[in-house]
């Protein structure tokens, strides 16, 4: 992927949000011990419209439905893109955010290729502060739950034809959120559907990856399993990542996945692991892993570990993984050294019990 210039449009003055408070929050009926992933919102959301070239009219308002163009791109042609991140809270009661500048890098280079307006860094910034800073008691403070943080983009043109808007609307909406995978799960390698090609959209986060990917993922879940494994368009021959995550392997002593290309997104919990694991000194490999290779790991008991890597899961296990109908089942989970200590080092630093010696913590 090219590098973008995400300084083209002018400075916002963001000075002028105005904030409407909801008149009466819902936080109260909210179960906080038993917070289902995607569920339950919080009171408020924040709201910027692109006009003339230029964004403008923010606003943080109570949460609930808006009117929108039965006439918009975004629903027709899908010129949308979004992004996924976390708030935390530390022992102070103070909200954390973990890594959202690579959130913010991430979302106009998805920007760019869906034909889309740049972000201004401080618009995505104090977009998401004015929104936590209301909604801050909305962070979850039980053990393995957070705030979900989703900013997204799409289109707001009223018009149908094939061409890129030139309206759009960038919204935040936040969720109490507890773990998206509650065990292990169980994935099978696709060999026939595809997400994404070489020249396509696969690294970037648009909406459309995402619809096209729902049939073939619920063909596998009627089979027993919780997501996919998907090869590369091509051939089939190669993994590349899961539906909802990216996807690594212990392979003997050696933290190895696919290395990236644009039919890969690139995900910042991946980067956080990868970058750990060379901090502790493991051998790290990216590169292509051929299924056959996979495959005969499995058989010879080669690949130790394998889980998946992403904001909504952070680390998920993979407990076995299917192919050509048989199943390959993985070492247990309380057996694996690396998964378990890179979660719990990643939970750390989000919560501000550990160290943050990458400077990855935002304190709002």
């Amino acid at each position: 992927m090219r590098s973008i210039n995400i300084n083209l449009y002018k400075m916002v003055d963001l000075e002028k949000i105005t904030i409407q408070k909801t008149s009466k929050t819902r936080i109260n009926e909210v179960d906080f011990a038993n917070i289902p992933f995607g569920k339950v919102y919080s009171d408020h959301m924040f709201i910027a419209d692109y006009k003339n070239k230029q964004w403008g009219n923010f606003r943080v308002v109570p949460y609930g439905y808006m009117p929108i163009s039965p006439a918009t791109p975004a629903i027709h042609y899908g010129q949308s893109i979004f992004e996924g991140l976390k708030a935390y809270k530390n022992d102070k009661n103070e909200a954390l955010v973990f890594r959202p500048l690579a959130n913010w890098k991430r979302m106009n280079v998805s920007a760019e290729r869906m034909c889309m307006p740049a972000l201004p860094e401080e618009l995505f910034m104090e977009g998401m502060n004015s929104l936590l800073e209301l909604d801050r008691d909305w962070i979850p403070s039980t053990e393995g739950s957070s705030l979900y943080i989703r900013p997204f983009m799409f289109a707001a043109d009223e018009y149908i034809g094939i061409r890129p808007s030139d309206n759009f609307t960038f919204m935040v909406i936040t969720c109490p959120v507890g773990a998206y995978y509650s065990t292990p799960v169980k994935v099978r390698i696709e060999t026939h559907y595809t997400r994404a090609v070489e020249g396509g959209t696969g690294f970037a986060k648009a909406g459309g990856n995402y619809a096209g990917a729902l049939y073939p993922a619920k063909l596998a879940q009627e089979e027993g399993y919780h997501q996919l494994i998907w090869t590369d368009g091509k051939e089939h021959k190669y993994i590349e990542e899961s539906g909802t995550m990216n996807v690594m392997f212990i392979i003997d002593d050696t933290l190895v996945t696919p290395s990236l290309g644009d039919s890969i997104l690139r995900g910042i919990t991946r980067d956080s692991v990868l970058t750990l694991a060379r901090h502790w000194g493991m051998k790290v490999e990216e590169r292509r892993i051929s299924v056959e290779e996979l495959i005969d790991g499995l058989k010879k008991g080669k690949v130790k570990e394998a889980f998946g890597a992403g904001t909504a899961a952070t680390i998920a296990h993979i407990e076995l993984i299917g192919h050509e109908g048989h199943d390959y089942y993985l070492p247990p989970v309380e057996k694996r050294e690396f998964s378990n200590k890179v979660l719990k080092e990643l939970d750390a630093m989000k919560r501000g019990i550990s160290a943050d010696t990458f400077d990855w913590i935002y304190k709002v």
